[in-house]
């Protein structure tokens, strides 16, 4: 267990060294983000007729030294005929390796009788920052070497993402975004360093209607190729019953992770809290308690108001 509590510390220093990590280029860090769609599309953002605060907490890997941490706080809304807003703020801990993130995403949505789309466009600051206690009291790292030292000062990058997310017929769900489609080192050592991958997430989905029922199914696929994480597929149920008081959903991801998670939630008036617990495949599952998030969710407009 030491050992492998070292692996995690010298892997975030790697990723510390290489730039880029999995909070700039890989939106996977979330398991409920089919729930806040504008996580991973600014396309998506302000499209509902009501404005939300959003909190969320993830914890990965629960009970093992040094597991990632990730606090989230966003906002999201219309803010005249179609545009819509959103703000975001990430803080997120890994081991010695910890990156704080801040965001505004602008959308404008295209409203007909049979199709809604917005297009979107994201900007983020993105500060990463070695822990210097964990590095400099470790006795398998160099603290001499100039390359460890010299990321012990924090590296900021700014980061842009453009999207287009839409429904048809209130029916078939459909976007695509392409993350970091702009990542450049704006602090730090090498400030000129910028990123020259190709990143994307694909959505396509089905909502399922049976009013007879108060119920709504709504199967998506989120397909995504991001930097430095290979390509992998999300297939997400979420079933909604009696206008919402009650969410469960599956979520099994194939590629990159392979994991099966299971979401459980309720909205009640403007108030919501889901909960999902996910479990890895992978034999390092056998190391740890598996995968939490808690998400709160206010909407700012009563819901009887407002428009799916």
């Amino acid at each position: 267990m030491k050992n492998l509590y070292i692996l995690i510390v010298l892997i975030g220093l790697a990723w510390g060294v290489d730039a880029q990590t999995r909070l700039i280029g890989e939106r996977s860090v979330y398991t409920q983000y089919f729930l806040s769609p504008y996580l991973l599309n600014p396309g998506a953002t302000g499209q509902k007729e009501y404005s939300q605060v959003l909190a969320n907490y993830r914890n990965a890997w629960t009970s093992f030294p040094g597991s990632p941490k990730t606090v989230t706080v966003g906002y999201e809304g219309p803010i005249g005929n179609r545009i819509g807003i959103g703000l975001i703020g990430v803080s997120d801990s890994y081991a010695a390796f910890s990156t704080n993130k801040g965001g505004l995403s602008l959308s404008y949505t295209i409203d007909s009788p049979t199709n809604k789309v917005g297009v979107g466009i994201a900007g983020e600051y993105i500060q990463h920052k070695l822990d210097g206690d964990e590095i400099v009291n470790n006795p398998f790292i160099n603290t001499l070497d100039p390359e460890v030292t010299s990321r012990l000062d924090a590296s900021g990058y700014f980061d842009a993402t453009i999207g287009v997310y839409g429904i048809y017929d209130n029916k078939i769900i459909y976007g695509v975004s392409f993350p970091s489609i702009i990542s450049q080192r704006v602090s730090g050592p090498d400030s000129d360093a910028a990123s020259s991958d190709l990143s994307f997430i694909g959505t396509l989905g089905y909502r399922l209607e049976v009013p007879d029922k108060d119920l709504v199914f709504e199967p998506t696929i989120y397909a995504k190729k991001l930097m430095l994480v290979p390509f992998h597929v999300d297939v997400n149920l979420k079933a909604d019953f009696l206008s919402e008081q009650l969410t469960a959903g599956l979520t099994y991801s194939y590629g990159a992770e392979e994991r099966l998670g299971f979401l459980i939630g309720t909205q009640v008036s403007n108030f919501g809290f889901h909960y999902s617990y996910n479990m890895s495949f992978h034999e390092f599952q056998q190391y740890n308690n598996g995968s939490h998030e808690l998400s709160l969710r206010l909407r700012l407009i009563p819901y009887s108001n407002s428009a799916n």
